[in-house]
């Protein structure tokens, strides 16, 4: 009964702080049509990135260095570094109903810089730019939490440094969608670190769809709905006088 209780705290704080609609503040970072790495040729794959995350920024594989180009302006370096011609930008997910514990973002027109830093270029929009954001989630483990992409160009998104989502290469809107119990088998519940790396490099559209039931964390300060916690010790009330009716 213990053991159970502390997990049932354990699970209430990190719900408590997913109440409400989550908002992600990350780095817009501006870049030319270079021909190369920005309008360059069409390529579309996995395993362009190592699996893990050791800095601020994925690094290239063999494969991906054979395909992106890592000199010039645009170089594939200076993607989610470059400190020139950036901009912070938030997204915020929206629970999809109420009570869902699903969580979703969706942009079919994903253009966070028209007309600023670099400009359009003499185009409708600015289209080439790449947007990273670091944060951190809550992981509960067991409960088959998971997070959705679909969008264009290259994703990635990493989770305790690990490569979950990998989507690399200039293409129309592709989805992939990963299970947390899966990629962090044998991890406690707890808080992990969270990194999210984008880019639109080709003039056609910008697509950024995220679904998750990931408990992503709110920004510095933000309190939880009090309606929602009273829902929230509620059901893990019962959840605990259950058990404890079993045992008996």
């Amino acid at each position: 009964m213990k053991r159970f209780l502390a997990a049932t705290f354990a699970t209430f704080s990190c719900l408590t702080a997913f109440a409400g609609a989550i908002t992600l503040t990350g780095t817009v970072r501006d870049f030319n049509s270079d021909g190369v790495n920005f309008e360059g040729s069409l390529t579309s794959g996995s395993g362009y990135v190592g699996s893990t995350l050791s800095g601020a920024s994925p690094t290239l594989t063999a494969l991906g260095s054979s395909v992106i180009s890592n000199s010039g302006a645009g170089a594939f370096s200076n993607w989610y570094t470059n400190t020139a011609n950036s901009t912070s930008h938030s997204i915020t997910l929206n629970e999809t109903f109420a009570g869902s514990g699903v969580y979703q973002y969706t942009n079919n027109n994903f253009f966070p810089i028209d007309g600023a830093l670099l400009g359009n270029q003499g185009r409708a929009h600015n289209y080439h730019f790449t947007y990273a954001i670091a944060s951190t989630f809550s992981y509960i483990q067991g409960a088959g939490q998971t997070f959705s992409f679909t969008g264009d160009d290259d994703v990635w998104v990493y989770f305790d440094k690990q490569l979950g989502i990998d989507l690399g290469g200039v293409h129309g809107a592709q989805s992939q969608t990963v299970n947390l119990d899966t990629l962090m088998a044998g991890k406690a519940t707890g808080d992990y670190s969270f990194d999210f790396f984008f880019a639109e490099r080709h003039t056609t559209q910008s697509n950024l769809l995220i679904t998750t039931s990931l408990v992503l964390r709110d920004p510095p300060n933000a309190v939880p709905e009090p309606g929602s916690i009273a829902l929230i010790g509620l059901s893990l009330v019962g959840l605990a006088v259950a058990r404890r009716r079993k045992s008996a």
